[in-house]
Formats: C-alpha cells, structure tokens, sequence
C-alpha cells in the first residue's frame, strides 16, 4: 500500500496505533515526504514510497518478466474444451480468409470472366478492409455486452451465408452478385479478426496464452495460404471458354459453401462465452470486479489516452497494411515479371505458410520469456530487411530466389501479426481484449485500404519495385515508433504477482479528504493505474 492507503485505514477503521509510537520511514527520493506531518498527534507516521519504484512493482519490466511472484489464491482450472473452441474458431476463420484472397490470386481470370478492370477486382479484397473500419466499434460493444458466444455465431453465419450467396453469382454478367456476396463476407470478418486475444485470454492458461493467440491468428494465415494455393489450381486460365471457366468457379464457391455450413454448425453446438472458472489470475481478477462500472465508451477512451498502445496501432497497422496490400496485389507483381498466376500461387503459399511457423515460433518464444518489445522490434527490423531483399531480386528472373525472399518476408512480416495482438493485451490490462484488438485490426484495414490503392497505382502506372520501395519507407518509420514504445506488462504482473502481494489495482486513482487532508488511493498516475 501506498502512504495514503495506510493513513485512510488507520483515520477510517480507527486502528490502533503503534504502541511504540514510532514507525519506520522512508523518505522519498524527491523530497516530497516533507509535506505530510503527524497526521494522528504523533502516534503514526507515514511510510512513503516513491510512486516510481511501486510502479516498476506492480508492472514488471521485460528483463524482470521471467522472474516467479507469488500467485494469488483465487481458483482457477483448465479445461479441455479450450481446444475445441480454438479448433473451431480457427477453422472457420481460415474460411473467411480463404474468400478474402481467392479473387486477387487469379485476378486475370475474374477480370476476363466478368468483363471488369483490375481495380474492381481489387475492391474484392480492399472491401473487407473498408467494411471493417466503421463496423469495428459495434462489433466489440457486442462482444463485451454479450459475450463471445453471440460473437462467433455472427462471424460463422454471416460467413456462411456470404459463401452461399457467391454460389449465384456464376455468370458474366453477375458481377455485382459477387460484390454483394464479398461485402456479406467481409463484415462477417468483423466479428473474427479481433477474437484470438479474447479466446486465448478467456480460455488459455498464463503459460500458453500467447501460444493459443498464435493459432487463433494461425487459421486465418492458413485461410490465406489456401486461398493461394487452391483458387490457380480449381480455376485454371481458359479465355477461349468461358463455360468451363463459370463451371469451374462454380466448383470453387459451392464447396466453400459446403465446409462454411459444417463450421457454423459445429460452432453453435462447441462454443461457449467462457469456461465455469478463470484459466488465469488475470481473468479472476476482473471476474471480481464490479462488472456495472465497466463503460465501453470510458474504455475506448482510455485506450487512445494510452500513448504506448497508440504507438503499437501505428506500427501494427503498417505492419498489417503492408501484408494485406502485397497479398492482394502478389498475382499482379508475378504477372509483371512474366510468371504463370499458379507461380503467383504457391509464391503467395510460400509467404504465408513461412508466416504461419513465425507465428507459432514467436507465440512460444513469448510464452517463455515475455520479452514483447523486444521480440516486436527485432521482427519489424528482420521484415524491413526481408522487404527490401524481396523488392530488389523481384526482377532478377530467378523463379527460386522468389520462392526464398518470399519465405523469409512471409516468415517474419505476419509471424509479427498475434505478436502485435499480445503486446496490445499486455499494455492495456485490464481492458476488454477484443476492444484492444480490434482498434489494433482497425488500423490495419485503413493502412491496407491505403497501402493497396497507392501500391497498386505505382504497380500499374511505374512497376512493381515502386510499390515495394513505398511499403519499404513505410515499415521504416514503423521501425521507429516501435522503438518509441514502452513496454508494461501489466497483465502479466497479475497472472506471477507482484512483489508487495497486492492485487493490480482494476480502476483510476481516487482521492478522499479525511480531516481535511486529501488523500490518493494509488501513488500511479492515471497514465499508469488500471
């Protein structure tokens, strides 16, 4: 406790002072334990700790993360269905990522069939960017008001139903069926992309939570990585026959509708809101808290007063933004330097699988040490360098350099993508998980929005290189907020305990006048108090 706590106690429950009359002091550094005097005719004396040193208490350091603390004595237990809920989520989440990409792949097989430009084909993958941006708000009022239940069966039926409704859109002159069915799709993306933190937290013990985020965030890269993969090889390039080509993409939507039915209904009878008791400390302790005082508004206010969480939005957007829009525009790069659309493909499958290992490689590396500052700038500088790399031996002509320098890119560039989400979580405990990710995923859409227009721009006008060298320029400076970031493991404070054996604080100081002192229930400033 802090000195005013210690003073309130004593004045509000009466406690008896010290018999001795004398407690110990220490003074703090900055001299401001002169402004408290005997308070009580001289039977208490206050201990005063230096609000600096309570903070790097309550909220460990990275380099004093590994460090055990006590634990508290709340119960706590793990339950098997924890990995059904991450199967079926994830599988689920792979099929909207499948239909985000399965356009783009093959964009000159779209393009031909429906008789449009490359930039309305491009706004098959850019409308689930835009769909998100202003849908993102309700979607995590709801899934903090009702639950994570609600939540997943709107994202696995509206995903459902946006698969079927592509099932009529096969003929050439249906283009705007598939636009409407895509735009369906994408909003059911809004109530997916920001629940791996949420499901890891709520169902995933302290020692495995960012393992659990890792392959929450793994189906949907695995989603993308099919989408490269199987979209050249079910839809192969037939412009003298458009028949066959309307038959064969047919095949391709009326089997994902198939498999989005099956998930949706295994995610009506598996998923639930969260198990009977916490997984975590953590989660016990806001189990404890008055759930009545929690306001969204209040929350998302907070999360933008939080300076290092801003930092993180910046950078994890450019970061983010960067993937999507190369994604997106990889079959129109290929093309360029005179590649077949199935090279596109598994060049595209390449990246993303590379991704999806630096996925599970950093979630474990993060359970282990909790070094998150760390491991986020390394990663960011590894794909800046991966970026150029990839930018400068696009043109060279050899299929397997592309191959290599796409492996590399894709390892880091989205291994960097739960990274992000736990970092969030850690920084901005103990606010709701979903709220945190889903401005995180916010700004990824409005940079992928961005990046993709510019970047496809520069393709068609210049060449690929001056679309790369633009995404180049822009993970530089994401290196740089980065670095500007200060890492507070907060969350992580409350699952080892803090050296005081105190529970972390869950609301903003407040003060009280006893006898007409004013007295502060924390010595953190609302920067830093929960």
């Amino acid at each position: 406790m802090v000195a005013g706590e210690l003073l309130q106690e004593h004045v509000l429950h009466g406690s008896a002072p010290d018999p001795s009359g004398a407690a110990s002091e220490t003074p703090a550094s900055d001299g401001k334990a002169e402004q408290y005097g005997d308070l009580t005719d001289g039977a208490v004396h206050l201990t005063v700790q230096d609000p600096n040193a309570l903070e790097q208490q309550l909220f460990p350091s990275e380099g004093e993360a590994m460090l055990p603390g006590e634990q508290k004595p709340l119960e706590t237990k793990l339950y098997r269905r924890r990995f059904a809920v991450l199967t079926i989520f994830s599988l689920y989440s792979l099929v909207n990522a499948f239909q985000w990409i399965q356009y783009s792949i093959i964009t000159n097989i779209f393009k031909d069939y429906y008789n449009v430009s490359n930039v309305k084909i491009d706004w098959l993958s850019v409308v689930y960017m835009v769909a998100y941006v202003p849908l993102i708000f309700p979607a995590t009022w709801l899934l903090d008001k009702k639950g994570l239940r609600l939540t997943t069966l709107l994202g696995a039926g509206l995903n459902c139903i946006g698969a079927w409704v592509k099932c009529a859109s096969i003929g050439s002159d249906l283009f705007w069926v598939t636009m409407v069915a895509q735009t369906i799709c994408s909003v059911a993306q809004v109530f997916i992309l920001g629940l791996p933190s949420r499901i890891a937290s709520v169902w995933f013990g302290p020692r495995e939570v960012s393992t659990a985020c890792a392959t929450a965030v793994l189906g949907n890269q695995l989603g993308v990585a099919v989408g490269f993969l199987l979209p050249p090889v079910l839809v192969p390039n037939t412009p003298k026959d458009k028949v066959l080509m309307g038959h064969n993409i047919g095949i391709m939507f009326y089997g994902t509708a198939a498999v989005s039915t099956l998930l949706f209904i295994l995610t009506v009878i598996v998923i639930q809101d969260r198990p009977q008791l916490p997984p975590s400390q953590a989660q016990a302790v806001l189990l404890t808290g008055p759930a009545e005082d929690y306001s969204y508004s209040q929350s998302i206010v907070r999360l933008f007063k939080n300076k290092p969480f801003i930092l993180l939005l910046l950078s994890y957007g450019i970061m983010t933004g960067s993937f999507y829009s190369v994604s997106t525009l990889l079959n129109q790069m290929i093309i360029a330097h005179n590649h077949s659309e199935l090279n596109a493909g598994r060049i595209g499958l390449t990246l993303v699988v590379a991704g999806m290992v630096g996925s599970i490689l950093c979630g474990l590396w993060l359970d282990h040490t909790k070094a998150y500052k760390m491991t986020t700038l390394v990663v960011y500088i590894i794909s800046f360098i991966g970026m150029l790399v990839f930018t400068f031996t696009l043109d060279l002509g050899h299929l397997l350099v592309v191959f290599f320098t796409a492996g590399a890119l894709g390892f880091f560039m989205t291994g960097y993508l739960p990274i992000g989400f736990e970092f969030g979580v850690e920084i901005t405990y103990p606010e709701s998980e979903g709220t945190s990710s889903g401005l995180l995923n916010a700004f990824a859409q409005v940079f992928g929005v961005i990046f993709t227009l510019i970047q496809g721009k520069l393709t068609s006008d210049y060449n690929p290189q001056a679309g790369n060298l633009f995404l180049c320029a822009w993970i530089f400076l994401g290196i740089i907020l980065t670095a500007m970031i200060k890492s507070e493991l907060k969350r992580h404070g409350v699952n080892m305990g803090n050296s005081m054996g105190q529970e972390v604080p869950t609301v903003c100081p407040v003060e009280k006048v006893v006898n007409g002192v004013t007295l502060t229930s924390s010595g953190l400033s609302r920067e830093t108090s929960l």
